[in-house]
């Protein structure tokens, strides 16, 4: 038990160790006054101050707001009786965790201003006790007014991490959808179709059997064949199924380009651990279709090929030294540019061109949707 209250003090991002401080440290101030009054008093406050922020830790709904107030109404009180500011970093941690927008200003001006007021109080009246204290006060407000707004940036960041955490898993179920209908398509086009005729033919080459053997053995001669087919196409779906590495597309975009009587200059590294086979998939593709644009169509003697890696995601680079004049107009005509463009689209990447002395294709995929790729395929 201790250990797990001990493991979400730290949690909070202040030293377990100044919480507990903070807990002990009002009795310290109360005991040093003088009426025994005010000593019963200042127990009672310290001890309803704690009751009631555990009660606004496990509370919901209107009812947190209420105890907000009272805790507020406390802490003012302690430090107009016994100068102890520093139950104010308890509230101001809690209203900084506050998640709706409007109850969380409207308290966190409540208990600065009741603050301001108090202190300024305090120093009004000259209290040599809460004067010799006076650096430690300075802290303490600045810290009213800095680590609500900290904290509920904090949980908001948080908040939207996990949100796209979510995002991301679902962005993941539906690739893996896609891709399974896509197979589906697939197997239906390649097999279906086939798997049909030659059924079609075997019954006719059984019906023929007898009356006209050598058109039956021609059936199944089509037959045959027709298998053939399909197995070659089932061999080459499953081919494109296992995916182009970025590694093994340079050396062919390589060997194109020397035939073609370009010179190539690129990056030396093509490898890209940790990236799902999707996406590298989506990038040998384009680079392909780029480079065989650069020998089609762009007179070029040179073309450059540069790989860049980031925290955010992946560069890559198509640089020639060519005559075309490539600008968006060309993205609708038929150049591989707009196939491009929606392989890219896919995956939340982007694709710019320039065109200043040669063209320049930059292809950029984020890192968020390698992540979200490597967890769906786990």
């Amino acid at each position: 038990m201790f250990k797990k209250y001990w493991a979400l003090l730290g949690r909070t991002g202040i030293s377990p160790y100044i919480w507990t401080i903070l807990g002990i440290l009002p009795f310290y101030f109360i005991y040093l006054s003088s009426s025994t009054v005010k000593v019963m008093a200042g127990i009672v406050l310290t001890l309803a101050f704690f009751a009631l922020y555990r009660l606004a830790y496990i509370s919901k709904g209107w009812t947190v707001y209420l105890w907000t107030l009272l805790l507020i109404g406390i802490s003012i009180a302690l430090t107009t009786l016994f100068s102890y500011v520093y139950f104010a970093f308890f509230i101001a941690y809690f209203i900084g965790n506050i998640k709706k927008k409007i109850p969380f200003y409207v308290l966190y001006s409540i208990h600065l201003a009741g603050m301001v007021v108090a202190i300024n109080l305090k120093i009004i009246l000259k209290d040599d006790f809460f004067l010799r204290q006076l650096p430690l006060v300075v802290i303490v407000l600045l810290s009213l007014i800095l680590l609500p707004f900290s904290l509920r940036h904090r949980s908001e960041k948080g908040r939207l991490e996990e949100k796209l955490d979510d995002a991301n898993k679902r962005i993941g179920e539906l690739i893996k959808i896609e891709e399974r209908q896509r197979i589906a398509r697939d197997l239906h086009d390649t097999l279906g179709q086939k798997l049909s005729l030659i059924g079609l033919k075997s019954d006719l080459a059984r019906r023929l059997i007898s009356k006209d053997p050598d058109r039956a053995a021609a059936e199944m001669v089509d037959v045959q064949q027709t298998a053939r087919t399909a197995l070659n196409e089932v061999r080459k779906m499953v081919s494109q199924m296992r995916g182009i590495r970025l590694s093994e597309e340079i050396l062919r975009v390589q060997e194109m380009l020397a035939a073609a009587q370009i010179e190539y200059k690129g990056s030396k590294d093509w490898s890209l651990p940790n990236v799902p086979l999707l996406v590298e998939n989506i990038l040998s593709m384009c680079l392909k279709e780029a480079v065989t644009n650069v020998v089609r169509h762009s007179s070029a003697t040179r073309c450059e090929v540069k790989l860049a890696r980031s925290k955010r995601g992946i560069t890559l680079i198509v640089k020639d030294n060519g005559v075309g004049k490539v600008d968006k107009v060309h993205f609708a005509k038929g150049s591989g540019l707009s196939g491009m463009r929606e392989r890219l689209d896919f995956v939340n990447g982007t694709l710019d061109i320039m065109s200043d002395g040669g063209t320049e294709l930059v292809i950029w995929v984020p890192t968020v949707v390698q992540h979200m790729e490597k967890e769906g395929a786990e």
